[in-house]
Formats: structure tokens, sequence, C-alpha cells
């Protein structure tokens, strides 16, 4: 049997508070949130399809950086997927045996931080350097997010707030030491078979 921390001693009362707002709350409101908890990360993908399209039209340098965001996505994904591994904490809906909206992951499924407060916090302020628009509106996504794991009943408050400044931390990071690389390698590229991908036909 695994021995899996439980994180209910931090803030389970809070995390009980909302599940049980949920429960009450009307039944389009459940539904919207729960759709949004499930299909919303891909609407950051939209917004960085949107984001490389428009900054092909800007400059190549621009047009790296935004190919440069799945790529810090991918790599917050992986740490944070490490970390769960390390910390090991059980889903709420296991320690605290709650009704919740979502169904309760299987065992081992750990819980802290959040994947998906994770992603959107790491699209977000990666798009933040490609678009200050697009960037704000994945910033209000990811906080929307980040509840939405909560009311749901997939993770107690402390994992999306973990996740959230996961995601900001590694993306801040990743973003800035990739900048310094992005002139030299943007003008190599306009000059190789990967031209299109960073400037208009």
């Amino acid at each position: 049997m695994t021995l899996a921390f439980d994180g209910s001693s931090i803030d389970g009362s809070s995390y009980s508070y909302v599940v049980g707002l949920a429960q009450d709350a009307p039944s389009w409101l459940d539904t919207l949130v729960r759709d949004w908890s499930t299909y919303g990360l891909g609407l950051f993908a939209v917004l960085m399809l949107l984001g490389w399209w428009q900054a092909r039209h800007h400059s190549a340098r621009a047009a790296l950086t935004a190919l440069m965001v799945p790529a810090v996505v991918v790599v917050a994904y992986g740490v944070n997927s490490v970390l769960k591994l390390l910390v090991r904490e059980d889903r709420p809906c296991h320690s605290m045996r709650v009704r919740t909206l979502e169904a309760c992951p299987a065992p081992g499924d750990w819980s802290f931080p959040s994947n998906h407060a994770v992603v959107a916090a790491a699209a977000a302020v990666a798009l933040l350097l490609v678009s200050r628009r697009l960037g704000t509106v994945a910033l209000v996504a990811a906080c929307a997010m980040a509840a939405a794991r909560v009311w749901v009943g997939a993770h107690y408050p402390h994992d999306v707030v973990a996740g959230v400044l996961v995601g900001t931390l590694i993306a801040r990071t990743l973003t800035a030491f990739l900048a310094r690389a992005s002139d030299p390698l943007a003008e190599r590229l306009t000059h190789s078979r990967l031209r299109a991908l960073l400037v208009p036909a």
C-alpha cells in the first residue's frame, strides 16, 4: 500500500466549504464550471496559436518567442510531474470522502501541485511576452481554471495556488533564458527552411 500525504490539515475546511457551495449551486453553473475544468486548457492552445499567427506579422523574433510558449508549457508540466511524485499528496476526494462534481481520480494520481494550474499559469505568463492582450486573457483564464479545479473537487486550494506559483516561476525563468538566445536564433532560422514559421510567405 502506498503511503500518501494527507493535505486536509492545511486547508481541508476551505476545500469542504467550496465543494459544499458547488453542491448547492444551480446545475447550469456546475455544468459550466465542470466543462471549463475538463476542456478549458484548449483555450490556452488557441491563444498560443493566435499569438504565433500575430507575431509572424510583427517580426521573426516575436514569432520565435511565440513558438517557445508551448515548449515552456511542456517543461513546466514535466517539472510539476516530478514534484507530484516527490510530494505524493493524496487527492482530497480520497482523504476527506466528500461528494464532488468531478469523478475522484484513482489512488496514485497525486494532487499537489495542480497540473491544470501549472499549465495554465505557465502559458499565461509566457504569452504575456508575445501579446499583452492575449496574455491578459490567459491570466484571467488561468485564475478561472485554478478556481474551477477546487470547485469540482479535484484539488485543495493550496494545490492550485502552488500550481500557479510553479507555473509562473518556471515560465519566467525559461522565458528570460530564451530571450537572450532569440535574436541570433531568429536570424539563423529566417535563412532556413523554417522561415515560413517566422515570417509571412
